[in-house]
């Protein structure tokens, strides 16, 4: 008996599929946990706003806990390997500041349910879970306090990381402020205030 076997390309499409997906899962719960809470939406809804039945999100994820961590465990490790890339792909230590800043800029205004879930529900991760999102966040914080030293020699360690968190609030909470009638003119505007007040508060 012949067995017909998958070829490679077969092989690539479904796992592009099985990816996109797990995506279209996790935009699905961004919206919908920064929408009503974590608490307050099922794995039911979350498969449906996905396209998907409830049961489907479990040959993604073992339960809703596992969404919540892969959204935000996943959106911390693009922060700080897009961070480090910033710094590593600049000649200079003022374009390394002003990439990163341009960088998290960009993070806020595209990820504006992200930064509220995370705001509200990062204790609703398990413990484990959320131990690797905090430590993948102050690695993110050291890099951003690793460009400023380069600017700021003079500045001890700990003023330099207040800098840094203050800055990713005054970027992060324009996520509160964003909707769906947020328009793409304002959006550039917001951008480039930002972008502005950014770089005036880490070199006051």
């Amino acid at each position: 008996m012949e067995v017909t076997k998958s070829t490679p390309r077969s092989t690539t499409g479904r796992s592009e599929a099985k990816a996109s997906r797990r995506a279209a899962m996790l935009d699905a719960a961004a919206s919908l946990f920064a929408e009503r809470g974590y608490n307050g939406v099922s794995i039911e809804e979350l498969g449906a706003a996905a396209g998907v039945s409830g049961p489907a999100v479990y040959r993604h994820f073992s339960g809703k806990p596992a969404v919540l961590a892969a959204l935000l465990i996943g959106v911390s490790k693009d922060l700080l390997e897009g961070g480090t890339a910033v710094v590593a792909e600049s000649n200079t230590a003022e374009e390394a500041l002003t990439g990163l800043i341009e960088f998290q800029v960009d993070f806020a205004l595209r990820q504006s349910n992200v930064i509220r879930v995370q705001d509200r529900d990062l204790a609703s991760l398990p413990e484990e879970d959320e131990r690797t999102v905090r430590s993948l966040q102050r690695q993110y914080v050291e890099v951003w306090v690793d460009a400023i030293s380069a600017l700021h020699p003079d500045s001890g360690l700990p003023l330099l990381r207040h800098r840094a968190q203050a800055v990713f609030g005054l970027i992060n909470s324009t996520s509160h402020t964003l909707n769906s009638k947020t328009t793409a003119r304002e959006t550039v505007r917001l951008r480039a205030l930002l972008e502005r007040m950014a770089w005036a508060a880490l070199n006051a």
